[in-house]
C-alpha cells in the first residue's frame, strides 16, 4: 500500500471534519532511484477505452494529469469497489508471503499496491472539496464507512503487522540507507497508532468506532458547506449595502436573483472566521446581522446543526485515544506531531495569550476612540465597540492614521497579476523556478488555471493547478492538495492544486 495513501485515508475517514488536505509527511521517493519522464498530451492509451473507467489505468495526460473531461460521477463507485478489492488482494498476498520479511517484499510491495484506489481517492476527495454536488455527497456518505473498514482491514491485519514488526526490530541490521530505515519506522508508527497491537476484541471495537467516526465526519463536513450557503444574509435595499463596491453590490443582486429574491440583495458567507464585508458595510445593523449569521453557523438548531455530531465525535475520539494508550485525543494526535504533548502546546499558548490580549485591548481602545469621535461629529450618542464593529473601524483608523485606502490598491492586485508577477516572480528569484500557463489540459471549473513548473535548468518540476475563487460547491479556506504525488519509486512528478 502506498504509504501516503494510508495517511490520506486516515485523514479523510477519521478526521474529515477538518476537510481534505494532503497529510503525507514522509518522503518515500528516496527509496528508489529517480527516473522521471513526462508524457506528451497526444499520446493515446487504448486501455482507457477498453476499461471504460478512467481510474482503472494511469492517465495518459502529461504527468498523469487527471482526465477531468472524461471523469464522470458514475465512475467513482466502481473505481472504489475495484480499487478496494484489488488492494486487499495485494495486501493479503504480502501478508501471507511464505518468504521471510524483507524491505522489498513487504515495505516496497506495500508502497506499490493500491494504485487504483489511490488514484480514485485522490481525485474524488479533491473534487468533493472544490466542486461537490449531490451525487458526490451521496458517494461520500456511502463510501466513507466502507473506506474506513478497508483501512482497518489493512492496518489491523496481524500477519502484515508481524512482518512490519520484524523489519522494525532489525531495521539497523538490514544494510538499508537512512531513507529506507525511516520508511520502516514510519510504517511501524502508523500501524501501531492505527491499533495493530490491540487485542482482537479491542480491534473489533476500534473498527466500530472508526466506522462511526467516518460517517459523522462526512455528515459534519457536508453540513458545514450547506450551512454556509443557507446562512446568507438577505438585505432589502441597496442603501443598506453602502460601503460595498459596485461590483460587490451587483454580485449581491445576482445572488439574490439566483435564490428567487428579485429586487433584494444577498451577502453570501465565506467559510472563514470573519466575513470581509464587515470591514466595508456602513450600516451597523447589517454588519451585526452578518456577524451573528457567521458565528451561529452549525448551531442554529436546523437540519445542518453540528452540535450533536461534535459531541458524538468528541466522545468517540476520547474512547479511541484511551484504547490506544493515550489520556486524551489531543495527546494521541500530538504524539506524532512536532509539539508532542498538550502541555507543550498549552505552554506556548500561555506565553502568547497575555501579550495578545494586551495588544487587542490597546487596539480596542483606539477603535473606541474613533467611534466616540465619529459619533460626536454627527451629534449622536456613542456606543460600545462590538465584534461586528472591529474590522470596520480598523479600516477607518488605518485610513486616518496612514492616509491609506485599501480600495485604491485593489485595481493593482488583480489575482492573475499577483500570481504571475508576484508569487511566480518571487519563486523565480528565490528558487530559479519558472511557470508557463497551458490551456490544453482539461479543468473541472472555468476559473481554474494550469501551469507547467520548470527548474532553473529547464527540466519540468511539476504541474500547478490554481483554483483561487470561492463558490457554493467549494469548501472554505486555503489549502494545498496533491493530485499526483512525487515519487522516485514510480517516476512520478507532482501535480498540486
Amino acid at each position: 500500500m502506498k504509504h501516503s495513501l494510508a495517511l490520506a485515508m486516515a485523514m479523510v475517514l477519521a478526521g474529515s471534519m477538518s476537510g481534505c488536505t494532503d497529510t503525507s509527511d514522509t518522503d518515500t521517493d528516496a527509496v528508489a532511484g529517480k527516473n522521471k519522464t513526462t508524457q506528451p498530451l497526444a499520446q493515446a492509451d487504448s486501455a482507457v477505452a477498453e476499461a471504460g473507467n478512467p481510474f482503472f489505468v494511469e492517465s495518459p495526460l502529461p504527468l498523469h494529469y487527471p482526465q477531468f473531461d472524461k471523469i464522470k460521477d458514475g465512475d467513482f463507485a466502481p473505481a472504489f469497489d475495484r480499487g478496494m478489492a484489488d488492494h486487499l488482494k495485494e495486501v493479503t498476498a504480502i501478508a501471507d508471503n511464505d518468504a521471510a520479511p524483507s524491505f522489498d517484499n513487504t515495505i516496497l510491495a506495500l508502497e506499490k499496491s493500491g494504485q487504483i484506489l489511490h488514484r480514485t481517492s485522490t481525485v474524488f476527495f479533491n473534487q468533493v472539496g472544490v466542486d461537490t454536488n449531490d451525487a458526490r455527497k451521496a458517494i461520500q456518505a456511502e463510501y466513507a464507512p466502507k473506506l474506513a473498514a478497508h483501512r482497518d482491514a489493512v492496518m489491523l491485519n496481524p500477519q502484515l503487522f508481524a512482518r512490519i514488526q520484524t523489519l522494525y526490530d532489525t531495521r539497523n541490521q538490514l544494510g538499508l540507507d537512512a531513507e529506507s530505515v525511516r520508511l520502516i519506522e514510519r510504517y511501524h508508527t502508523d500501524y501501531v497508532r492505527a491499533g495493530a497491537k490491540l487485542s482482537d476484541a479491542d480491534k473489533t471495537h476500534l473498527k466500530e468506532i472508526n466506522g462511526t467516526l467516518a460517517k459523522l465526519g462526512i455528515r459534519f463536513s457536508q453540513n458545514v458547506l450547506a450551512e454556509v450557503n443557507d446562512s446568507a444574509v438577505v438585505v432589502d435595499t441597496k442603501e443598506q449595502l453602502a460601503g460595498l463596491t459596485d461590483e460587490q453590490i451587483g454580485a449581491a443582486a445576482e445572488a439574490a436573483k439566483a435564490r428567487g429574491l428579485d429586487g433584494k440583495y444577498v451577502i453570501a458567507l465565506l467559510n472563514t472566521t470573519g466575513q470581509p464585508p464587515e470591514a466595508q458595510l456602513q450600516d451597523r445593523a447589517v454588519r451585526e446581522r452578518l456577524y451573528r449569521a457567521s458565528v451561529a453557523r452549525g448551531s442554529r438548531g436546523n437540519a445542518y446543526d453540528n452540535t450533536a455530531i461534535v459531541s458524538q465525535v468528541l466522545k468517540l475520539r476520547a474512547e479511541k485515544a484511551k484504547m490506544l494508550g493515550y489520556p486524551t485525543y489531543a495527546a494521541y494526535v500530538l504524539a506524532d506531531e512536532t509539539a508532542k504533548t498538550p502541555a507543550a502546546v498549552n505552554a506556548m499558548l500561555t506565553q502568547l495569550a497575555p501579550p495578545a490580549v494586551a495588544n487587542a485591548r490597546r487596539e480596542g481602545a483606539v477603535l473606541q476612540a474613533m467611534i466616540d469621535k465619529e459619533q460626536a461629529a454627527k451629534g449622536q450618542p456613542t456606543f460600545p465597540l462590538e465584534a461586528w464593529d472591529w474590522a470596520y473601524y480598523a479600516e477607518k483608523v488605518r485610513a486616518e492614521k496612514y492616509d491609506f485606502d485599501e480600495s485604491q490598491l485593489k485595481p493593482y492586485f488583480e489575482m492573475k497579476s499577483v500570481l504571475e508577477n508576484g508569487v511566480f516572480y518571487a519563486a523565480g528569484q528565490l528558487y530559479g523556478l519558472s511557470f508557463k500557463q497551458r490551456t490544453d489540459l482539461p479543468v473541472y471549473n472555468p476559473d481554474v488555471l494550469v501551469y507547467d513548473v520548470y527548474n532553473a535548468d529547464g527540466s519540468q518540476l511539476a504541474i500547478f493547478i490554481a483554483d483561487m475563487y470561492a463558490r457554493p460547491s467549494k469548501r472554505g479556506g486555503a489549502w494545498m492538495n496533491s493530485y499526483v504525488e512525487q515519487s522516485a519509486l514510480t517516476g512520478n512528478l507532482p501535480i498540486v492544486a
